[in-house]
């Protein structure tokens, strides 16, 4: 995964009122922190940053250079978001160095088709791995291809781009082959029957209260 480069203002202002200010003049308030340092309140872009996110997901890695000039790699630990105005409420940075390894969750994607008359339940959407921090991978992919009913998928099937190493048990499930439910032709037929039965007994006692009244 590539870098992003991105510019931040360190925040003077903290608290809801200060959040709130922030957010109205465009900006995401963040909180960058990690190895030992004091944590700095800082001010992100929000279009710059929500764009980058959009483009490589939760785990973006971030070069933000900072007003007071300093510079530094980081990468998103925990992100608030609004879902009813679709905005970013805060962020909170962790601080990264090239060639350290640290462990974080990564997306998996299931790829292919398993048999016909299949359904497929996926029992974890993200797996943790230990790899570098600048070359993270956007997400995982195993195949399910082919795969009958009661078959599973463990991480161990997962495909691991090199130097990216598991952090969980290999065993873990993270996807079963479940034979898909068959309705027959009668019962299709039968539960079209009852429904129009009672939507028939619904006429009717519509139309009695009706003379009733």
């Amino acid at each position: 995964m590539s870098e992003v480069t991105i510019k931040a203002e360190t925040r003077t202002e903290f608290g809801k009122g200060g959040a709130r200010r922030t957010r109205r003049a465009g900006n995401v308030p963040a909180v960058l922190y990690g190895h030992g340092t004091d944590p700095k309140h800082i001010a992100l872009p929000a279009r710059e940053f929500a764009a980058a996110i959009r483009h490589g997901g939760a785990n973006q890695l971030f070069s933000i250079e900072i007003s007071d000039g300093s510079q530094t790699l980081a990468l998103p630990k925990a992100i608030q978001r609004d879902p009813v105005r679709d905005s970013y409420e805060h962020v909170d940075l962790l601080i990264v160095r090239r060639g350290e390894k640290i462990t974080i969750d990564i997306p998996v994607h299931l790829t292919g088709e398993a048999a016909r008359d299949t359904l497929i339940n996926q029992e974890h959407t993200t797996l943790s791995i230990v790899a570098d921090a600048t070359r993270l991978p956007e997400f995982l992919e195993v195949s399910v291809a082919g795969l009958e009913p009661g078959s599973h998928v463990t991480a161990a099937d997962v495909n691991l781009p090199d130097g990216v190493e598991l952090a969980v048990d290999p065993e873990l499930i993270v996807a079963i082959v479940n034979a898909a439910p068959i309705i027959s032709l009668e019962e299709e037929v039968e539960g079209e029957e009852a429904e129009g039965e009672e939507a028939a007994e619904g006429g009717e006692a519509a139309a009695a209260e009706g003379e009733e009244a």
